[in-house]
């Protein structure tokens, strides 16, 4: 990353994150936390669908293809688009602590165009845990999982309880997330949304 803020920065007694005994295992597909979601969901007609998969560690992988309704400038990619490719790839790292958190914080470097009906292949890793803070980097490439260096993206989360979104989200929304009988898609429902 060029320029990283201080804010990305880990302090020296961060410690190393340790996968969760109960995350999902290497190679398991994640699937959507909300259904509704921009970046994951199946429900937005226009979303990223984005799929993570589960690496080894700390690491998950994640692959979306460019449609022409993630337009920016003719026939590429919308930066904004990019940008939440890869805040919903770092978001997932959550869910192999097995923890709620939020975006606090996120840069990002366009390092080349990335053309519409292009596959943008992502891989992201936390580097380190400070209490609820959680530091983590993602990489997107074009052409394969060894292709050039699209976009790269250094983030910094926060743990947050469920609280934080019900008292911050529209409770029709909330509600019908709370009532859902699958308990495991009702947690994975509040897992990364700022």
């Amino acid at each position: 990353m060029s320029g990283t803020s201080a804010a990305l920065k880990p302090p020296a007694d961060a410690v190393k994150p340790v996968r969760h005994p109960d995350a999902p295992a290497p190679g398991e597909l994640l699937g959507a936390h909300y259904e509704h979601c921009f970046g994951c969901g199946e429900g937005q007609p226009h979303g990223l669908h984005l799929q993570a998969r589960a690496g080894e560690g700390v690491e998950v992988t994640a692959e979306f293809t460019v449609q022409a309704a993630h337009q920016g400038a003719p026939g590429l990619a919308h930066g904004g688009v990019l940008a939440t490719a890869l805040d919903e790839t770092l978001g997932s790292l959550n869910w192999l602590l097995r923890v709620i958190a939020v975006t606090g914080r996120l840069e990002t470097d366009f390092v080349r165009p990335v053309p519409v009906d292009t596959v943008l292949f992502l891989d992201a890793a936390i580097t380190a845990v400070h209490g609820r803070k959680i530091y983590s980097r993602a990489t997107g490439r074009i052409g394969g999982p060894d292709g050039p260096v699209a976009v790269r993206a250094e983030a910094l989360f926060i743990e947050v309880k469920v609280d934080h979104f019900i008292e911050n989200g529209r409770p029709a929304e909330i509600r019908a997330a709370m009532a859902d009988p699958d308990q495991a898609k009702r947690a994975r429902a509040f897992e990364v949304n700022p």
